[in-house]
């Protein structure tokens, strides 16, 4: 059984340890925190073996295993290179980080302590996208020609301002479905050859990207277009055309559930096909299951569609692009 050590008590880490709490392969062997009383709180409502206010006695701790990072995005960096330093496989929430030195330094870590490491863009491991592949994959699309992506939700009040904005909050969601969507129809280096302009608003409120819009162009022919807000919404919005017809998703490709999640085939045609992709838990636990794969085949990063550390760094690299065209403007 996979002992976890749960570092930061936020809200991502409730779901997290919860989703763990869920695989009997699996164990919160211990929970780091700033505030002694609300640690033990969270280790008493999951079960934990034990809480540390210092997060060296939870990297110190033999009985852990791997570390989830819930901490704020602009510290993952410093956070899993301790971890990595202490010997411990890692998985960090998304983002990556929130920019190119950073994200460098975090992936450095992680090769240069031979650990094993996946960012925490938990959707990519539930089944809805492995049959997502699978469809972009089996040719009925054609030559994919363009894809659409958005994300927005009304999250401004409770976002930290440390994080960078919209970006890097929402935006790495969409931008790492197109990532995975153009490396499956394209190959490997597909995604890096693009040339891109980004237009955003930036908020009174934090001094951060609240708005953003991307244009793609991809050598490889792809055309597309990448939206993000957390300033209204909840809009998700995901389709791929291709010169046969479009694939999209008819439920939140992000936040997949159990039970039934949908996709749409819409031929040009004229027939069209609702897939139906059956699961007996969420995203969260799907990625806790894949933690659990990997460690126990010895990988030191995660199967696709799961991001690796390489994928990661494409992703960061979209995301800061993005914000350096809007900050020119």
């Amino acid at each position: 059984m996979i002992g976890w050590g749960i570092w930061g008590t936020g809200f991502i880490s409730d779901t997290v340890a919860a989703a763990i709490q869920k695989s009997p392969g699996s164990r919160i062997a211990g929970v780091a925190g700033r505030d002694v009383t609300r640690t033990e709180e969270f280790r008493a409502r999951f079960d934990g073996e034990r809480a540390h206010v210092d997060a060296a006695a939870l990297l110190a701790d033999p009985a852990v295993d791997i570390v989830y990072v819930g901490l704020p995005n602009h510290v993952h960096h410093e956070a899993v290179a301790a971890a990595a330093k202490a010997g411990k496989a890692v998985l960090s929430e998304k983002s990556l980080s929130v920019d190119m030195e950073k994200s460098r330094a975090l992936v450095e870590a992680v090769a240069t302590h031979d650990i094993f490491f996946v960012e925490g863009l938990m959707y990519l491991a539930h089944p809805l996208i492995a049959r997502f592949t699978e469809i972009l994959r089996d040719g009925r699309l054609g030559t994919v020609k363009s894809i659409h992506a958005n994300y927005a939700a009304d999250i401004w009040q409770v976002v930290n301002p440390e994080g960078r904005g919209t970006l890097y909050n929402l935006g790495c969601y969409p931008v790492s479905l197109l990532q995975l969507a153009v490396q499956t129809v394209a190959g490997e280096g597909a995604f890096a050859d693009r040339a891109q302009t980004g237009t955003g608003v930036i908020s009174a409120h934090d001094g951060n990207v609240a708005e953003a819009a991307l244009a793609v162009r991809f050598g490889c022919g792809i055309l597309a277009t990448v939206q993000t807000a957390e300033t209204y919404g909840m809009f998700p919005d995901f389709t791929v055309v291709g010169d046969k017809g479009s694939l999209g998703f008819l439920d939140n490709p992000w936040l997949p559930e159990a039970g039934s999640s949908r996709l749409l085939f819409t031929g040009f045609d004229g027939k069209g096909e609702e897939i139906v992709v059956e699961s007996d838990a969420d995203a969260f636990v799907h990625q806790v299951r894949m933690v659990e794969r990997s460690l126990a085949a010895g990988r030191r990063q995660a199967e696709r569609p799961s991001p690796r550390p390489s994928d990661s760094i494409e992703i960061m690299q979209m995301l800061t692009d993005w914000e350096a065209d809007i900050r020119r403007a």
